[in-house]
């Protein structure tokens, strides 16, 4: 019978995964990275949708983000049960270079990989939610709040788009490193939903999540029907472009991420346990 792990215990099983991952294949890597970052984008736009009218009103931004943390989630227990590789979940791989089981170079290959493949499987669920024509929903508002959303990532300065990053994979790798340690299906679900609502509702920033929600706002500013409704100026709309995307979010938003679960996860734990 399985037992849920200690603290301790969890940190080896994360040694061991970190050692397997750096050893896929890219063919490996590049697949269940790509489904991951759908897993991931198929959630943001649910999310989206879920609470689109609650986040539109300032009376009522608290309860929508509630809700759409509570959706969200559904993103990671996918990745996590049905199989995938992504990018926020695997800086947990440092804690096997802390032990030195894997090298900095191993660790960068499956980051890269990864992440590339994230993009790419975001980006075509980004494509497909918004050429079905689901963005016109709830009188066009829903596509008004995802270039909303969008311009408001964009415009995020790099420092507090940085420090967002940290806050939101502390908890991201936080649930993943609950999951190793859980001993059924249902307590791992339990132990992941709990710290992703928790960095949604509180409106953290998530590499893999925007690389769905900014390019989906990029998109869907082409429909004048979209940023009429935004409640945007023109010069927040402009600001909505590919550029702005990679270098004034995904960048701060990236480095952040490998901080927060890198330094506070990974390598906290691993002086706790190995060190202290």
């Amino acid at each position: 019978m399985n037992k849920t792990l200690k603290p301790a215990e969890i940190l080896d099983v994360t040694i061991e995964t970190g050692i397997n991952k750096s050893g896929g294949s890219i063919a490996k890597l590049s697949i269940l990275g790509f489904l991951a970052g759908a897993f991931i984008a198929f959630a943001a736009a649910a999310s989206n949708t879920a609470a689109f009218n609650l986040l539109m009103a300032p009376e009522t931004f608290g309860l929508g983000k509630v809700l759409a943390g509570s959706v969200f989630t559904a993103g990671l227990i996918m990745v996590v049960l049905a199989g995938g590789e992504l990018f926020t979940g695997n800086v947990l791989i440092f804690a096997a270079v802390l032990e030195k089981k894997v090298s900095p170079a191993q660790m960068l290959r499956n980051w890269v990989i990864v992440y590339i493949a994230n993009l790419l499987g975001a980006l075509a669920v980004a494509l497909m939610v918004y050429y079905s024509g689901q963005l016109s929903g709830g009188d066009s508002m829903l596509g008004a709040f995802t270039v909303k959303a969008a311009a408001g990532k964009v415009g995020l300065s790099f420092g507090k788009a940085f420090i967002l990053g940290i806050l939101c994979n502390w908890l991201v790798c936080i649930a993943v490193w609950i999951s190793f340690g859980a001993s059924s299906v249902g307590s791992k679900i339990a132990g992941m939903f709990f710290p992703i609502w928790l960095f949604v509702t509180s409106g953290f920033e998530h590499s893999v999540a925007n690389m769905y929600f900014i390019p989906a706002g990029i998109l869907a500013k082409g429909n004048e029907a979209f940023t009429a409704l935004s409640g945007l100026s023109a010069e927040q709309i402009g600001s909505l472009t590919w550029s702005g995307f990679f270098i004034d979010n995904l960048i701060p938003v990236t480095l952040g991420n490998i901080v927060g679960g890198g330094v506070f996860v990974a390598m906290a734990y691993w002086l706790a346990f190995k060190k202290a």
